[in-house]
């Protein structure tokens, strides 16, 4: 489903009225790191996503390259305004998982007009710049428009330190082009 990316009466102030898609790389299915996302992207939109795509459940596409499911996937991308793409802190960066889905996005235009929101979280912030150092710079290689820095949560806290709320606080503006 995409939503007109227009002003919305119904859609609270500093929110962002548009289709959003959550990518979560966390070889765990039913994640922290899926919370944690669908958290930051109620806080920017107003709402839940349009589409999660959790890529524990898509191993088989992503190792085999191919199927509806991955074509569909990345249409799924190229239709969103907003992309969150969530992943843990393995090894001081992003999961292999979301490497590997991340190999399978063509390059060129496909993702020029969308907004992607880098998301990692980790055991403690010594890994507090992995989103913007390692994640970020990957998503806008592969076309995504990164206007605003990454967010890094410590996994344990994220549901209640208030970091969330004031990243999107302070950047919904930004991501909305206000």
């Amino acid at each position: 489903m995409n939503r007109p990316v227009l002003p919305d009466a119904r859609a609270p102030r500093g929110t962002l009225p548009m289709a959003s898609t959550i990518v979560v790389g966390n070889p765990k299915p039913a994640s922290r790191t899926l919370d944690a996302a669908q958290r930051l992207t109620h806080e920017l939109t107003g709402g839940p996503s349009d589409h999660v795509v959790d890529l524990t459940l898509m191993t088989e596409d992503l190792i085999h390259d191919e199927g509806p499911r991955l074509e569909g996937t990345i249409a799924t991308l190229a239709g969103s305004s907003l992309v969150v793409v969530a992943s843990p802190t393995y090894k001081g960066t992003y999961t292999g998982l979301l490497k590997l889905f991340i190999d399978r996005l063509p390059g060129g235009d496909d993702l020029s007009r969308v907004i992607a929101v880098p998301l990692m979280l980790g055991g403690d912030m010594r890994h507090s710049l992995a989103a913007d150092i390692f994640l970020r710079p990957l998503l806008c290689e592969v076309g995504f428009v990164c206007p605003a820095p990454g967010l890094f949560l410590v996994d344990s806290s994220y549901h209640d330190d208030g970091r969330l709320e004031r990243y999107a606080s302070r950047w919904a503006p930004t991501l909305r082009g206000s």
